[in-house]
């Protein structure tokens, strides 16, 4: 007990402010890490990864040589193997660190006013039963998508959405993209998730809103025109059939406007 208690002393005589700093950047790390994860295929991966460290384990105390050497090769090649299985992920990480503001030099009134239109375009596309993918940019850009896209420079414009997606539109094929509150491109192509677990019943835009999703931090709308209804995308995770209301509060929330939505919530109760 002593020897505890002396060796807990020293541990804290030596503890230098430096380590406190270390121990708090590996945590963030860590919760980084999580949170761009969260949500992915990712999660399942690592929890096959934490089976096989116990089933290494478990080899070593019942003294199975083979199973033990078998997972001995596996993890001195872990590092090339992590790389492989999770490239989309440490994309999506190293893309965060040359992050940009969403909604560069636009005030808290002009969002809310930006997500209204979205929202209102959204509808009237369902019920005219026009398919619609509207892409808002976040903190991960999204150049890549644009430049093969057609460039616009507009406001967000329910009336002018509309337009673009209606069936006889040049561009009405492939995404709108919504870039520090203004509509950038539209007939923008996305890459098409490969996640096997996806529902086989989900459509090409549905696909394409959850890969991009899975690769950026993007928020996605997705308007079907089989069953009239809208969906949001965020992380690789769907969320089907929302109405108006929910809708709204859905990209409020996304973009840290609540106290607008319940601000426009009350005004019309």
């Amino acid at each position: 007990m002593r020897t505890l208690a002396n060796n807990l002393m020293l541990l804290l005589q030596s503890f230098r402010l430096r380590d406190l700093v270390d121990m708090l950047v590996v945590w963030f790390v860590i919760y980084r890490v999580l949170l761009l994860i969260k949500r992915t295929r990712a999660v399942q991966m690592l929890s096959g990864l934490g089976i096989l460290a116990i089933a290494y384990i478990v080899s070593i105390w019942a003294e199975l040589f083979t199973l033990n050497w078998l997972l001995e090769k596996f993890f001195v090649n872990l590092f090339i193997i992590i790389v492989v299985l999770f490239q989309h992920e440490i994309r999506r990480g190293l893309a965060h660190i040359g992050r940009n503001p969403f909604f560069t030099n636009v005030s808290a009134d002009e969002e809310t006013l930006v997500v209204d239109e979205i929202v209102k375009a959204a509808v009237i596309l369902a019920q005219k039963k026009i398919g619609a993918l509207i892409v808002i940019e976040r903190e991960i850009g999204l150049e890549d998508f644009v430049e093969v896209g057609t460039k616009i420079d507009s406001t967000v414009n329910a009336e002018l959405i509309n337009a673009i997606f209606v069936n006889h539109s040049p561009i009405h094929d492939g995404a709108l993209i919504v870039r520090g509150g203004r509509i950038t491109a539209a007939g923008c192509f996305l890459p098409l998730t490969r996640n096997p677990s996806i529902d086989k019943n989900l459509g090409t835009r549905h696909r394409a809103a959850i890969g991009l999703t899975e690769e950026t931090d993007a928020v996605v709308l997705v308007v079907s025109e089989e069953n009239m209804s809208i969906s949001i995308v965020q992380g690789g995770h769907i969320t089907p059939d929302l109405d108006m209301p929910r809708l709204r509060k859905t990209l409020y929330e996304a973009f840290s406007l609540s106290q607008a939505y319940t601000q426009s919530t009350g005004a019309t109760s």
